[in-house]
C-alpha cells in the first residue's frame, strides 16, 4: 500500500525524528515535509503512534494517508516531480 506522510511540526528536533522514522520505514522524501512509499498497514500504525508521542498535539500535525496504486496513477503533478520508480518499485524497460 502506498502511504503519504505529511507533517507540519514546529520543533526541529521532533521534525527530524519523524523524518528519520519515515526513512527507516522505507519512505522517500518527495518534499521537505512530505514522504511517500510502499509499506504494510502496520507500519503506518507504528509511525502514527511514534508521532503522537513526539509532537505537540495543539500546534503540530502529522497526516498519514494510504493511497491505492490506481489512485496514485491518477495524480496530477505541476512543476518539479520526483522519481516514481523509487516509490513504486516499478521500472519501465524497453527491450529491443
Amino acid at each position: 500500500m502506498l502511504i503519504w506522510v505529511i507533517y507540519d511540526i514546529t520543533s526541529d528536533k521532533s521534525r527530524n525524528k519523524i523524518a528519520k522514522v519515515c526513512k527507516e520505514h522505507g519512505l522517500f522524501r518527495v518534499q521537505y515535509s512530505v514522504f511517500l512509499g510502499d509499506m504494510p498497514p502496520d507500519c503506518m500504525d507504528e509511525i502514527a503512534e511514534f508521532s503522537r508521542d513526539l509532537i505537540d498535539l495543539e500546534t503540530d500535525g502529522v497526516f498519514i494517508i494510504p493511497v491505492s496504486e490506481d489512485d496514485f496513477g491518477k495524480k496530477k503533478i505541476i512543476g518539479k516531480s520526483f522519481n516514481e520508480d523509487l516509490i513504486t518499485g516499478k521500472k519501465n524497460t524497453l527491450m529491443l
